[in-house]
């Protein structure tokens, strides 16, 4: 199970990350959040 963290981003990061949100979603034809878009870029980043 996942934890719940609450954090503050810049509202240009947020806009950046709706819009991959929204690239996914026609992508894949199904729902994503934008946790799940949060965590894989976070993934992909401490990698």
């Amino acid at each position: 199970m996942a934890d719940r963290i609450t954090i503050m981003l810049d509202s240009n990061i947020a806009k950046k990350i709706r819009t991959l949100q929204a690239k996914k979603i026609k992508e894949s034809s199904s729902s994503v959040s934008f946790s799940r878009v949060i965590n894989e870029i976070l993934e992909k980043g401490l990698k």
